[in-house]
């Protein structure tokens, strides 16, 4: 089994492992996200993204990119971090960083044979949908876990100080 830290990969090395798995016939399946603090919720859905496909790439937002999104307090855990937890598990086969607020760039590098989000998304308005469905592949929705956000974790903690 690969380490975890050689799944973490550069951007412009990924294209190419992604090519070489197409060029074995593997199906690549595409996700991404900023998985704060790691929970069931998070597992749950990379493990049923995994069963979409034969590989699984994680687009991980940089720090930089998670405040933006999220907020001056967060991360919080830095992105090697949260790398090295989430390349840990057995279904994702490669990690790379993505700095800007969307996937849009890494997408369109890497062609995914399906690209996966949560159904909190419609398939429609998932980004880097239009780019996936043009070179013939799909995009679908995953069953979320009740309960379980990493924002919703951070407020229950602040109630329980």
């Amino acid at each position: 089994m690969k380490s975890t830290k050689s799944k973490i990969v550069d951007r412009s090395s990924l294209q190419s492992i992604v090519q070489g798995w197409k060029n074995e016939g593997k199906k690549v399946v595409f996700t991404n996200g900023c998985f704060d603090i790691l929970h069931l919720g998070h597992v749950d859905y990379l493990e049923k993204a995994r069963q979409r496909g034969d590989k699984l790439v994680l687009g991980l937002n940089t720090d930089s990119s998670v405040k933006r999104l999220k907020g001056k307090d967060r991360p919080l855990n830095d992105q090697y971090a949260r790398a090295r937890l989430l390349a840990s598990l057995a279904f994702v086969d490669a990690l790379t960083y993505f700095d800007e607020d969307t996937p849009y760039e890494l997408i369109k590098e890497l062609k995914p044979d399906i690209l996966v989000k949560g159904n909190d998304y419609l398939a429609e308005n998932i980004v880097g949908a239009d780019i996936v469905v043009a070179n013939g592949g799909k995009v679908e929705t995953i069953a979320l876990v009740e309960g379980f956000s990493t924002s919703n974790i951070i407020e229950k903690i602040k109630q329980q100080s």
